[in-house]
């Protein structure tokens, strides 16, 4: 993949494909570009389509300083000529299309927030209990527990084999940095969670049918603040429907893409 320079000298990896308006695919924590594999083919098919690796995530560099995922998305959309985008986020990277929506509304067309975090929204304590135990073992230096937990966490217990496959080999990718150092990441000043009505993209909420409550939550959570946004709830999907349900997965989104 190549990479292209942020202002601030870090390194992000991409891909570019297909031709027509831009769609831009944000991954997971702890995850990569690959996760949207299943999605590339047909969404190349009609569209110009930027995946990219977060910082310290897949092929780019950690942080180095403070900066923001929203502002990354934006200037390496602007640079590559994918702008206005139909921006698509699974997980962490439907808070950074939210952040993105919010911040800079004129560079998003449409968006779909798959399975979202939610700035604002608290997070269950059992959550909470299972996230510290994963950062101490990564800042205890033993990343490969870290990872091990991560990957035996209920949020992906409802994945098909070939999901678990492919978020094991993308985990297995992960440098860990965001376990093993404090990040310097910078919040919004207002949670997005207190913002939605102010979103005015057209909005597919996406969430598995066996995914967490507290993503479930979320996802009820966005569907009914962002004015006129649809909720999709796929059967036979977790955390990630993109994997576990491709086919159906990818109908949906490109059907809400070509009526915006």
């Amino acid at each position: 993949m190549p990479h292209w320079t942020t202002p601030d000298g870090a390194q992000l990896a991409y891909e570019l494909g297909g031709s027509g308006s831009p769609v831009v695919l944000v991954h997971g924590f702890g995850l990569d570009a690959a996760l949207w594999d299943p999605q590339w083919p047909d969404f190349t098919a009609r569209h110009r389509v930027l995946r990219y690796d977060l910082r310290g995530h897949g092929a780019s560099s950690p942080p180095a300083g403070r900066y923001a995922h929203g502002a990354d998305l934006a200037a390496l959309a602007a640079a590559l000529g994918a702008t206005p985008a139909h921006v698509v986020g699974l997980s962490l990277g439907g808070a950074v299309a939210l952040e993105l929506a919010l911040a800079e509304p004129a560079r998003v067309r449409s968006l779909t927030l798959v399975d979202a975090v939610l700035g604002g929204q608290p997070m269950s304590a059992e959550w909470g209990e299972r996230w510290r135990a994963v950062v101490a073992a990564g800042r205890a230096g033993d990343l490969e527990q870290a990872k091990r937990l991560w990957l035996a966490h209920p949020l992906f217990a409802v994945a098909a084999p070939a999901t678990r496959a492919a978020l094991a080999a993308m985990v297995a990718r992960y440098s860990g940095w965001h376990w093993r150092e404090r990040d310097p990441l910078l919040a919004p000043a207002v949670p997005a969670a207190e913002r939605l009505a102010e979103v005015r993209a057209p909005t597919l909420v996406v969430v598995g049918e066996g995914d967490l409550a507290d993503f479930r939550a979320i996802a009820a959570r966005l569907a009914a603040g962002i004015p006129g946004a649809t909720l999709a709830v796929l059967g036979g999907a977790g955390h990630a429907p993109n994997l576990d349900v491709p086919a159906e997965f990818n109908a949906l989104v490109l059907a809400h893409l070509a009526r915006h």
